[in-house]
């Protein structure tokens, strides 16, 4: 017998559909654990795009299918809406559908006194400065020193990400079987005095990126994973690279990314 853990936002409108799913799945003969465990074998989210990465955080990213139910807007990575649950439950007992495995982003924030801060991300990581002014930034690709980048940031993406904020900053919309990085630049400057790229990066895996804040100007700022804000201060180095693990969303038999992209965006 399988156990299914129901993740959901704390909106009052996502509370009766996670609710009705629990229901529909006991009645399926479904052990619906009320916390997250090593036994559970699968997993739903109940909520938009934001929901899904916080329980992918909130869970530790555990090699399980996740699957989503939209009750958000966009709704990305989600596969099911409300009217759905039926189906849900049916393809979770049948094992009627597809993974689409995607690799994790890892990220290392190493900072002055020698403190070393670890994250993992399933769409992107962005660096910024900590109050509105220009962000002067140096960056490098493995050994490579790239430029110094003058703007409000820079955002590093995997391909899961490639349709997120990456996106709206004018990146290029990847397909998930491409694992890679894309480095995106947040509001480039391109003066006399400070010459940045203004197009995104696209970045092999066993690549690093690493960011050095320039400490002729300010070294603290955030470091967003996710959506998930961090402050840092006096940082050393920020660098993001693919992890090796990996993490599994549950789509229908007959998904397709591109009708997907069509669907959301066109």
């Amino acid at each position: 017998m399988k156990n299914v853990y129901v993740y959901r936002n704390p909106g009052a409108d996502t509370a009766p559909v996670a609710e009705q799913l629990k229901e529909k799945l006991r009645a399926a003969g479904f052990t619906v654990p009320e916390e997250f465990g090593p036994d559970v074998e699968f997993a739903c989210v109940v909520g938009g795009d934001g929901t899904f990465m916080h329980g992918l955080r909130e869970c530790g990213f555990p090699d399980i299918p996740f699957v989503g139910v939209n009750t958000g807007h966009l709704g990305f990575f989600q596969e099911f809406q409300p009217e759905d649950l039926d189906k849900l439950v049916d393809i979770i007992r049948t094992g009627d559908y597809r993974v689409q495995r995607h690799r994790l982003l890892k990220a290392t924030v190493r900072t002055e006194d020698g403190a070393v801060h670890s994250f993992r991300a399933l769409t992107d990581v962005i660096f910024r400065g900590s109050i509105s002014k220009v962000t002067h930034l140096n960056l490098s690709i493995g050994d490579n020193f790239i430029e110094k980048f003058s703007g409000d940031g820079i955002l590093i993406s995997s391909s899961a990400g490639s349709t997120a904020y990456n996106y709206s900053l004018g990146g290029s919309i990847v397909d998930p079987r491409i694992a890679l990085l894309q480095i995106t630049p947040m509001a480039p400057m391109n003066t006399t005095v400070f010459r940045s790229f203004t197009s995104s990066i696209l970045v092999p895996p066993g690549l690093d990126v690493h960011i050095f804040p320039d400490r002729n100007f300010k070294d603290s700022g955030y470091l967003i994973v996710d959506g998930e804000e961090y402050y840092f201060e006096h940082v050393e180095d920020i660098s993001v690279d693919l992890a090796t693990d990996e993490i599994q969303l549950v789509r229908l038999a007959d998904y397709d990314f591109w009708s997907k992209v069509m669907s959301k965006f066109l």
